[in-house]
């Protein structure tokens, strides 16, 4: 199990990562911290695989944090979750090493590529002691083979299914839709919906976002911008 140690200052946006990161097989949050000296004393007494860390936060900032670890030799794994965007602070992060780089609002299917991705990682630089050529390119550059026009469905997707999504989707472009709206408009349950849906944006062929309420799980709503409706439409032919 990958332990995590979530550093962020705003409690709902804490709990809400938890709650995203224990739904996603092989992590478990090994505690939480709304500061860089609490992080610092956790560090001291609990094992750590990875920290999501945020960057704005009362005293010193992530950014702080991530070097101070780098300057004393800790090669902790790292994943930023933050409001900053500005170019300074993504490419300090890069440069001390992060392993990504997540800005809120950010959606649990982007968050769960970004950890699936180090869960990679992660294994790989742990259960083997020489790595080739073709696993480092495998752990390199899924991103390029995700933004490939073809069509390559996951295990228990069908590709009839997919066009009737995709067709309903397409006839969708530009409004904002939830899993059971498109659900009821197939005529597929919300839960294999779902699963499309999740392929779909896992390929960047659809945006989520994330709506959080007051009580309850926060919902996902989802949107096909203009400029993919043709990439999309191009599936439908493959």
């Amino acid at each position: 199990m990958i332990q995590v140690l979530i550093i962020e200052d705003d409690p709902m946006v804490a709990k809400f990562n938890g709650i995203y990161l224990e739904s996603i097989p092989g992590f478990s949050v090994a505690g939480f911290a709304k500061n860089v000296a609490e992080a610092r004393k956790f560090l001291v007494l609990s094992k750590v695989d990875l920290i999501l860390l945020d960057v704005y936060m009362k005293g010193p900032t992530g950014l702080d944090l991530l070097k101070e670890l780098r300057k004393e030799g800790d090669s902790l794994d790292v994943i930023l979750i933050t409001a900053a965007n500005d170019k300074e602070s993504v490419q300090q992060a890069l440069r001390y090493g992060a392993v990504d780089y997540l800005i809120k609002p950010f959606t649990f299917e982007r968050f769960q590529n970004a950890l699936l991705q180090f869960k990679k990682q992660f294994h790989l630089m742990n259960q083997h002691e020489n790595i080739s050529q073709d696993e480092i390119d495998h752990l390199l550059h899924t991103a390029d083979r995700k933004t490939s026009n073809t069509l390559e469905l996951p295990k228990g997707l069908t590709k009839t299914t997919f066009t009737r999504i995709a067709e309903r989707i397409i006839e969708r472009q530009g409004t904002i839709f939830s899993t059971a709206e498109l659900a009821e408009d197939v005529g597929v349950s919300s839960v294999s919906t779902r699963k499309y849906l999740h392929y779909l944006v896992d390929r960047e062929l659809i945006d989520s976002d994330i709506v959080y309420q007051s009580t309850g799980r926060p919902l996902t709503n989802y949107q096909l911008l203009p400029e993919k409706v043709d990439i999309l439409q191009s599936l439908l032919n493959k």
